[in-house]
């Protein structure tokens, strides 16, 4: 008598497994995410079959030699910054974002520019043809002889490609449409997509290959498939930004080399993604002259200093419920400041309609930017400008004061270069800011002496 199959359902969203079918998910909550999936019984030869096994010995920590120029340059200089200065050897990086926001344009070009150093690369596509990557190649300007292509999901082909080939980067794209044979399930399933990143993480820890993988992102914005695949790799990067904005936003959300603060900033246009070297003169090339609502203040993103413009509007509204929308900001943050003005400031902003936008589509969750946020929305509903020559920043209190924050020197150096004269800066970060020729430094306590001094 044959043996009937072993069955499960897996949740799609986060791995959860139950011996039957449940609407919704008793982990993450999530609604009609459970698939069955066939439980495989075949035993195989280890999870990594066709690298030669290696008996792992344990050794000295301190008798590790490091090599200081271990790092593989890219060749773009924004991608190494989010990376740590570079690619390390043996790391496995998971690289999210919508659809058409440019992962694999970047993923060519870093390849592209690995190739130039005479490395060798390979670049596996799971979504198109060879002709298809030629075609858009062409396009980018990233043909060359050392970057290899192949269109391929078999997971086992890909594997002994690498004992063959032996490149020195591999780029998987995309890590959902890869298929193991010793799963029945589906490509892009739970089963399937944990199968495959432990398989290139053994892979890529083994012989030391860097391993890029793309992934699909989801309505909600996480990386589709289970949050195990963030635990697993090296470094999470999420390309941000509207498809109607031409700025994108690297930034690193994970990474075990680096800081996870860093963003790289690109300008997408037909020739593929150009790195934007000084983001400050571009977010603030547009900024309007004298008008109310509009504040400049710096934030800081991993070790660089980037000042963005804030802009609010601050209407009236006959309706019960006034409207907060609010772009590149926390909203909750937002809600906190506007109770913050309306007890110590006496504005009566509940029955104001408050919109808040960053200009260039940049996000910011700084607390640094408390008070940028403040005075733009005081300008509005005061309708009074702020000087074009002023930048402010600082943290704001449930009390009303104005707490110190950190980087303020790199943050008023920057603000010199860009051309301001005046910074409001808090009146305990004054003490320790050396005097700064060609820039005068106010500090402020609280916010109602903030606005008395802008006002």
């Amino acid at each position: 008598m044959k043996k009937k199959s072993k069955t499960l359902f897996a949740c799609q969203s986060c791995g959860y497994q139950a011996p039957k079918w449940m609407g919704k998910c008793p982990d993450c909550g999530q609604w009609q995410t459970f698939v069955e999936e066939i439980v495989s019984t075949r035993r195989t030869q280890g999870i990594a079959r066709g690298l030669s096994a290696v008996q792992a010995v344990p050794v000295a920590i301190d008798s590790i030699t490091l090599d200081k120029d271990s790092r593989l340059k890219t060749g773009i200089g924004e991608f190494d910054r989010v990376l740590g200065g570079g690619l390390v050897p043996g790391t496995l990086v998971l690289i999210g974002g919508d659809p058409g926001i440019g992962k694999s344009t970047l993923m060519l070009q870093a390849l592209h520019g690995l190739s130039k150093e005479g490395h060798k690369v390979l670049y596996v596509s799971g979504e198109e043809s060879i002709q298809q990557i030629r075609m858009r190649s062409q396009r980018l300007s990233t043909v060359s002889p050392g970057l290899l292509v192949v269109s391929e999901i078999d997971l086992e082909s890909i594997l002994a490609m690498l004992q063959s080939t032996q490149p020195d980067v591999l780029v998987i794209d995309s890590i959902q449409t890869m298929f193991s044979p010793d799963l029945t399930s589906a490509p892009g399933s739970v089963s399937q997509v944990r199968e495959s990143t432990v398989r290139l993480m053994l892979v890529a820890k083994q012989t030391g290959t860097p391993i890029f993988l793309v992934g699909h992102v989801t309505k909600d914005g996480a990386i589709a498939g289970p949050r195990l695949l963030e635990h697993m790799v090296d470094t999470v990067l999420y390309f941000e930004g509207d498809r109607n904005y031409v700025f994108r936003i690297l930034r690193a959300v994970k990474n075990r080399f680096g800081s996870t603060n860093e963003i790289g900033v690109f300008e997408m246009n037909e020739s593929g993604l150009q790195e934007v070297a000084n983001p400050s003169t571009v977010f603030l090339a547009e900024r309007p002259v004298n008008t109310p609502g509009s504040v400049v203040t710096a934030s800081m993103e991993g070790t660089r200093p980037i000042l963005v413009e804030l802009q609010a509007l601050a209407s009236s509204t006959s309706f019960g419920n006034p409207r907060r929308t609010i772009l590149g900001i926390d909203q909750n943050r937002v809600a906190l400041l506007v109770a913050v003005m309306e007890k110590k400031l006496g504005m009566h902003l509940m029955g104001h309609d408050i919109f808040i936008n960053v200009a260039g589509g940049v996000r910011i969750n700084e607390p640094a930017v408390d008070m940028g946020i403040v005075a733009a929305i005081a300008s509005s509903f005061l309708d009074r400008p702020i000087q074009n020559d002023t930048i402010i920043f600082g943290e704001v209190g449930l009390t009303g004061e104005v707490r110190a924050i950190g980087h303020v020197e790199i943050r008023v150096a920057e603000a010199k270069k860009m051309g301001f004269t005046r910074c409001f800066v808090p009146e305990s970060n004054l003490k320790r800011i050396a005097v700064t020729k060609g820039m005068e430094l106010k500090g402020i306590k609280t916010v109602a002496e903030a606005m008395e001094a802008l006002f």
